[in-house]
C-alpha cells in the first residue's frame, strides 16, 4: 500500500479575520494542503513558527503590529526553508517590489481564482517562484530598468560557466531543479549544486532573486 503524500502544512497571516475564515473554507476542501494555523499580524507569524511548523506562510502584506514584507524578510532570514507566499489587495510598484526583496517566493493577489491560489501553492512548494499575472509586468519593468546595474550585473555573469548560465536561463523560465536536471539530462543533485554555486556567484538569496536577474540579464527567454 503506498503512503499518501505528505500535505504541505500552510499558516495563514492576515488582519481580517474574515479572509481567514474564507481561506481556511477553502483549503478544507483542498487534500494536498493543511492549515496549521492563522495569525493576525507578522509579530505572530513569527511567533507561531516554532509551534506550528509551517512549510509556507500564506502572508498579508498591511498589517498591524508588523506587516508582511518586515514579517517576510524575518522569516526568510531566519527560517530559509519556509517558503512566504504573499496574498494581498496591493498590486503598486513599490509593495510588490519589497516584497520580492524580502525574499517572497512568490506574490498573488486576493482576487485571483481559487484553482490559481491553490496551483500557486502547490508551485511555490515545488520550488516554482509564482507571480500573479497582473503584478509580473511590474516586477519585469523594474528589473529591465535599474540603473546603473548593469555593469554589475555583466561583471557577476562573468563568473559563470556556460552550464550555469544555462541553468540560470531556465531559473529564469520558473523552472525546478527536477524539470532543470530532466532538460539538461543532469541528476537532480548535481543541478542543485549548480544553482547553489549560482546563488554565490551573483550575491543572490533565493531561486526569485535568481530568476529576476536572469531576465533582467535576458536569459529569461
Amino acid at each position: 500500500m503506498m503512503e499518501a503524500e505528505p500535505k504541505i502544512r500552510l499558516l495563514i497571516c492576515d488582519d481580517q479575520t474574515i479572509v481567514c475564515e474564507g481561506l481556511l473554507a477553502i483549503f478544507s476542501t483542498v487534500p494536498e494542503v493543511m492549515v496549521v494555523g492563522t495569525v493576525h499580524n507578522g509579530v505572530e507569524a513569527i511567533e507561531s513558527i516554532p509551534l506550528t511548523k509551517p512549510d509556507l506562510v500564506l502572508m498579508d502584506l498591511k498589517m498591524p503590529i508588523m506587516n508582511g514584507i518586515q514579517a517576510t524578510k524575518i522569516i526568510h532570514e531566519k527560517y530559509p526553508f519556509i517558503r512566504v507566499l504573499v496574498l494581498t489587495t496591493y498590486d503598486t510598484d513599490e509593495w510588490v517590489i519589497d516584497a520580492v526583496r524580502s525574499g517572497a517566493a512568490g506574490y498573488i493577489l486576493k482576487d485571483a481564482p481559487r484553482e490559481s491560489l491553490v496551483q500557486a501553492i502547490i508551485d511555490t512548494m515545488k520550488g516554482r517562484s509564482y507571480i500573479d499575472p497582473q503584478v509580473a509586468g511590474k516586477i519585469l519593468n523594474h528589473v529591465v530598468h535599474q540603473p546603473a546595474s548593469s555593469i554589475s550585473d555583466q561583471q557577476l555573469m562573468s563568473e559563470l560557466s556556460d552550464r550555469e548560465r544555462e541553468i540560470l536561463r531556465l531559473l529564469g523560465r520558473g523552472l525546478n531543479n527536477a524539470e532543470i536536471a530532466q532538460s539538461l539530462f543532469l541528476t537532480e543533485g548535481t543541478v542543485k549544486n549548480y544553482v547553489s554555486t549560482i546563488f554565490t556567484k551573483l550575491q543572490v538569496n533565493d531561486r526569485t532573486q535568481a530568476a529576476l536577474f536572469a531576465v533582467r540579464a535576458g536569459l529569461g527567454g
